[in-house]
């Protein structure tokens, strides 16, 4: 009989919530098989079974919230498909064979709203100590109050209702007379939304934040990009060239001119990279992730649009590894994308800067002595004034201005 445990992804991640069972008790299951999704914190992890055999137990349900080296199912490699026959064989309704014990009905009466309320049951977190513990004494999961604020139910939880049940009951309520459900609709948060709340408060909280802004002139890039994009696609087996690997290079060339945006605070000591991996906020249904372009010294346009492009695709489809992930040293965010004019990003994660582009509009500024019409982009940079002085900041951003509106030179400093 193998365990399938839940494994050690990366040192910050210490549980995970189950998203999706893919094989179900009964089931047949290879050696190396992905059969159960889960979701952390970062990123949706597919956990295989090391043996093959057949599922004959799961531990833990869809919702279920459980933690590294939590057994959650067992694989047995003696048995046969036709295993789960057996186990479904009890789930035959036994009633008209009971039928003459029918006055004995009352006695049965208290386990009645368990085997009703089981459905609703599966939408409720809990553990399944818990869940076990509430069949027993045949409480309904969702009048419990638990005491974790992420709303997970524990054998405590439990217990604490069976022996006080009236005030847990009417805490229970509360919120749910709270939402008219003709006007609110109430969607619990998913994991990665809640990680991602805190975190962002814990950025606006934990820095000293500012951002400046600037505006760049697109006419040398867009002209650039025109004339040259079909080659490019030609001769780099379909990469797109975009304004991404443009901005990349720039960014990368005014953080080696200034280190401080891409240093980072841990404890009382400023650390400064030496690296330049530069992470890219990509959209999702599941909202917003940062996978990041390592060594972009090193690469040239083709392989950051390239690397950009396969991130995005992991991204949308929810493949991205925590490697994809960790350890990025500055993040540049395009609201541009979405129609976005003007925004202040955040910081991401223990960074100390992030550069924020915009959309792309004609405005008439003055060239010369006259007026003209140009295609503009408004760019902030928000960086923690801890580590980052006002000079810095504005030298920094409008160091990118200027390799942008004279890519020559922005060719010749990558």
């Amino acid at each position: 009989m193998a365990e399938i445990i839940v494994p050690e992804l990366a040192e910050s991640i210490t549980e995970g919530e189950i998203v999706r069972w893919v094989k179900q008790v009964g089931d047949t299951v290879e050696k190396g098989e992905f059969i159960v999704e889960l979701e952390t914190d970062k990123v949706n992890a597919e956990i295989i079974s090391e043996e093959a055999g057949v599922l004959t137990e799961i531990l833990a349900q869809e919702g279920d919230v459980v933690e590294v080296g939590a057994v959650i199912a067992k694989v047995d490699a003696n048995a046969t498909a036709a295993a789960p026959k057996e186990t479904e064989t009890p789930k035959a309704p036994e009633a008209p064979k009971e039928a003459p014990k029918a006055p004995e009905a009352p006695k049965e009466a208290p386990k009645a709203p368990v085997a009703e309320e089981s459905s609703s049951n599966e939408r409720i977190i809990a553990s399944p100590a818990a869940r076990k513990l509430a069949r027993e004494k045949g409480i309904d999961l969702a009048a419990v109050s638990p005491v974790d604020p992420q709303g997970r139910v524990r054998v405590q939880d439990v217990s604490a209702h069976g022996t006080a049940p009236a005030a847990p009951a009417a805490k229970a309520a509360a919120p749910v007379k709270a939402v008219d459900e003709a006007r609110v609709e109430a969607v619990k948060m998913t994991r990665r939304q809640q990680t991602a709340a805190r975190k962002l408060l814990e950025v606006s909280q934990g820095t000293a934040m500012l951002t400046t802004f600037n505006e760049i002139d697109m006419s040398a890039v867009m002209a650039l990009r025109s004339r040259k994009k079909d080659a490019f696609q030609e001769n780099h087996d379909g990469t797109k060239l975009g304004f991404m690997s443009f901005f990349t290079k720039a960014v990368t060339a005014a953080l080696k001119k200034y280190p401080a945006v891409n240093a980072k605070i841990v404890g009382e000591e400023i650390h400064f990279n030496k690296f330049f991996d530069i992470g890219v906020a990509v959209a999702t249904p599941d909202g917003l992730v940062v996978p990041n372009v390592r060594d972009t010294d090193r690469k040239n346009f083709a392989e950051i649009e390239a690397t950009i492009a396969e991130l995005a695709v992991k991204a949308r489809n929810k493949k991205l590894a925590l490697s994809d992930l960790e350890g990025g040293s500055f993040t540049i965010t395009n609201g541009g994308i979405f129609g976005s004019l003007m925004s202040t990003p955040i910081i991401n994660g223990d960074q100390a800067a992030i550069l924020g582009m915009h959309n792309i509009v004609k405005r008439p500024i003055a060239v010369g002595d006259e007026i003209a019409l140009r295609p503009m982009m408004y760019v902030a940079l928000s960086y923690d004034h801890r580590i980052i002085n006002g000079k810095e900041s504005v030298g920094f951003l409008k160091m990118v201005k200027d390799l942008l509106e004279n890519p020559e030179d922005l060719l010749l400093e990558a």
